[in-house]
């Protein structure tokens, strides 16, 4: 990997760090797009190393807001444990389906979202 490359994935570790502490979101909303648009990954090569790269920038979120006593442990349960069985289905399907289905279906999401989050 040459060295630019190595600094335009660590600028969006950072950015997708930022974005997760401070919303919640990274893997999905920032990393994936970026991933997609900038390096130039397809959507399977970037929801895949976006998984594993937030597996990461959780694990640093949720120890330092279990510090700050923000974490509710049932709830966290009761959305990630069944969000397993969800990730095992939605990759199942992401390998069936061509690529060209799966970009348009994350631009609508992308778009569901920020249509939501501006009127809310």
């Amino acid at each position: 990997m040459t060295s630019p490359r190595i600094s335009q994935l660590a600028i969006l570790g950072v950015a997708t760090g930022i974005f997760s502490g401070l919303f919640g979101v990274g893997g999905g909303i920032v990393l994936v797009p970026l991933l997609v648009l900038w390096i130039g990954f397809d959507e399977r090569r970037a929801a895949a190393t976006s998984l594993l790269a937030i597996v990461i920038a959780a694990s640093a979120g949720a120890a330092t807001q279990l510090i700050y006593g923000n974490v509710d442990f049932v709830a966290a349960l009761t959305v990630g444990v069944p969000a397993v069985g969800g990730v095992l289905i939605g990759t199942w399907l992401q390998q069936r389906i061509p690529v060209a289905v799966v970009q348009l279906l994350f631009s609508g999401l992308l778009v569901v979202v920020a249509v939501l989050v501006a009127f809310e």
